[in-house]
């Protein structure tokens, strides 16, 4: 488990405020495709909100546990239903991953068509 600092996991907090559930645990439990979406949110968002639709405390404990533990991810905060986990992006050097090299245009752009009005 990734570990956090009070004043990091507050940042955390405060960003996943305006976050809606992207991964939701239903009544199958914590399967493995269910990681495998974790997993895959986690690498596109870094900080996500995850729905469980069970009454258990200890249940939901436990998939959060769970969940951070194996994918290498921190627990932010867990308010009812509701889990919040980061997990943040690994640094690529930029000469490793050559698709995030700035975009250059080789042609000039058209110009842009106006509407003329007859004034008669």
């Amino acid at each position: 488990m990734l570990p956090l600092s009070p004043a990091a996991r507050r940042d955390l907090r405060a960003r996943a405020h305006p976050l809606h559930p992207v991964v939701a645990i239903a009544e199958n439990g914590l399967t493995d495709a269910v990681l495998r979406e974790i997993d895959a949110s986690l690498k596109a968002h870094e900080l996500i909100k995850i729905r469980v639709f069970g009454d258990s405390r200890e249940e939901r404990a436990a998939y959060l546990e769970r969940i951070c533990a194996e994918l290498d991810a921190a627990a932010v905060q867990q308010i009812g239903k509701l889990l919040i986990v980061y997990r943040p992006r690994p640094v690529e050097p930029a000469a490793v991953n050559p698709a995030k090299k700035a975009k250059t245009r080789d042609t000039a752009q058209a110009p842009r068509r106006t509407k003329r009005s007859f004034q008669g």
